[in-house]
């Protein structure tokens, strides 16, 4: 296939997409702040009981009460 005839088809896909994105509608957002495990909730700020908790159960590599990381080989 001709490329410059994927990519038309690509941006028709494309805006075809992002104009049904108009019609759709979002409510009930719960917006976060900028500390971490904190959120903005029916206006004032609520800490996340059990943040910490969910944290450890999804961390892969863990040392009872802290998460174990590697630090990357780029940095």
């Amino acid at each position: 296939m001709d490329i410059e005839k994927i990519r038309a088809e690509a941006r028709e896909i494309l805006d075809k997409f992002g104009k049904e994105l108009e019609n759709v509608k979002i409510s009930n957002l719960v917006k976060k702040s900028d500390e971490m495990g904190v959120r903005k909730e029916r206006g004032g700020e609520k800490c996340d009981s059990d943040f910490r908790t969910i944290m450890l159960k999804n961390a892969p590599n863990k040392n009872d009460e802290c998460i174990v990381l590697e630090k990357g080989a780029w940095v």
